[in-house]
């Protein structure tokens, strides 16, 4: 387990979305700041935590292997990379305000944590990847956050 992985969604990607300015402009993609909170908030986190189920795999079974060969690298996602499973424009806020967003975040971090720690076992399916265990729903929120946070300017330390 890598645990500076998991130090960094316990203790800093929040603080590094409260840092970033909501008018910061998007180096690609068509989300904006507040878009790209909403997007983890209610996609990336509710798949990892259990609170969204999605049974459907969109990779077909012979290419999960090497999915998930790539999702326990250090490689990143490719830019402007197109999630099938999200509409071509980005959604309308659900939000009046980034901070909304920002904290049903942290309660999302929140729950997954302790999802697992209820059930240390469990396996969740994330539509790309296959079915996951913790350590790999780690990975995959490590390197969705940092895709995302690239996406506007965003570099984190360490």
């Amino acid at each position: 387990m890598n645990l500076e992985k998991e130090n960094f969604l316990r203790t800093r990607l929040v603080r590094y979305l409260q840092q970033l300015p909501g008018n910061t402009p998007a180096q690609w993609g068509r989300m904006d700041v507040q878009q790209m909170i909403e997007h983890l908030a209610f996609d990336a986190l509710p798949v990892a935590n259990g609170r969204l189920i999605i049974n459907t795999l969109v990779t077909p079974e012979e290419q999960l292997p090497r999915m998930r060969e790539f999702l326990m690298s250090e490689r990143p996602f490719k830019l402007n990379l197109q999630n099938p499973l999200l509409p071509h424009d980005p959604r309308p806020y659900r939000f009046r305000t980034i901070q909304a967003a920002i904290s049903t975040v942290q309660e999302e971090l929140i729950y997954f944590f302790d999802a697992y720690a209820k059930e240390p076992n469990k396996v969740l399916r994330n539509p790309f990847f296959g079915d996951l265990n913790f350590e790999q729903q780690v990975q995959l929120l490590h390197k969705h956050a940092l895709h995302h946070l690239k996406q506007f300017g965003v570099v984190p330390l360490g």
